[in-house]
């Protein structure tokens, strides 16, 4: 007699929703989510076939890329696409579970503003790390939303210029994030900062990113965020969103200062 074997039908309902209230004409809301060139100026490099049917790549870095095709195309209410390898991002290829299914919803309201929600969802087994990644992915989108409005409100239909900085930073995401804002002085929204050639002002300060937005030396928005990368290690990110015609020549100047920046980051030791 064999012994009975797990359940590994996919048939437990997984699920992210999140609301947010966005500056700007639905038209304008549309082109920030539903391009490439939207979206890869407020959240991570994304290349989009626009229309339903096309294929979308969100770019996460060097050796990550999640794949994906667009099942819902209808400007500029509805936008939505499928991944199906969302899986193998968290070491899970392979896993019994459905493609992640995400639908960006757009309604206009009175005041020149629009409602946007945005729903993930699948399918999976109800294994443990399921929920954890459903749950990391709310809590890692949630402050996107605000660099989402930054570009909406200053500079909507513009394409931006990437800077980009990562390191690896011994301790965990929250001790990391802590050093950042002691770094650069952050202590409260609304603050001005002043560090170097950059004149800036704090946007938010949320658990896992400081927001700043950038007047000098060219205008633009930068978001510095940390997060768990296992054995008491952070992986430490800048994000810099520029808008010039300069953008480039600063870029390829300044990327190597930002790491070196976040490499000499240090976590303070306790004593007992």
């Amino acid at each position: 007699m064999t012994g009975s074997q797990p359940d590994t039908r996919p048939d437990v309902p997984l699920r992210m929703e999140l609301t947010f209230e966005v500056p700007g004409a639905p038209e304008q809301v549309w082109q920030a989510i539903a391009t490439g060139e939207g979206i890869s100026s407020w959240f991570l490099p994304t290349d989009v076939e626009e229309g339903e049917g096309g294929a979308i790549v969100t770019h996460m870095g060097p050796d990550a890329s999640s794949p994906g095709t667009v099942t819902g195309w209808d400007p500029p209410r509805r936008f939505a696409y499928e991944e199906p390898e969302w899986a193998a991002l968290v070491g899970h290829e392979g896993a019994p579970v459905t493609p992640l299914a995400t639908e960006f919803l757009v309604e206009a309201r009175s005041g020149g503003t629009c409602v946007v929600r945005v729903v993930s969802s699948a399918f999976g087994t109800g294994a443990d790390w399921e929920q954890e990644f459903f749950s990391g992915m709310e809590k890692a989108w949630a402050p996107w939303f605000d660099v989402l409005r930054l570009y909406v409100a200053s500079f909507p239909g513009q394409r931006a210029t990437r800077l980009g900085a990562a390191a690896d930073v011994a301790g965990s995401g929250d001790e990391v994030n802590a050093a950042m804002r002691r770094a650069l002085g952050v202590t409260e929204a609304g603050q001005p900062v002043e560090t170097g050639t950059l004149t800036a002002r704090v946007e938010r300060i949320a658990d896992m990113m400081v927001l700043l937005s950038l007047t000098a030396p060219l205008p633009g928005y930068l978001a510095l965020y940390a997060y768990d990368k296992g054995d008491g290690v952070a992986a430490a990110q800048v994000a810099g969103y520029l808008f010039s015609e300069e953008a480039e020549e600063h870029v390829a100047r300044e990327e190597r200062a930002w790491k070196a920046w976040l490499e000499a980051l240090r976590v303070p030791t306790t004593t007992g």
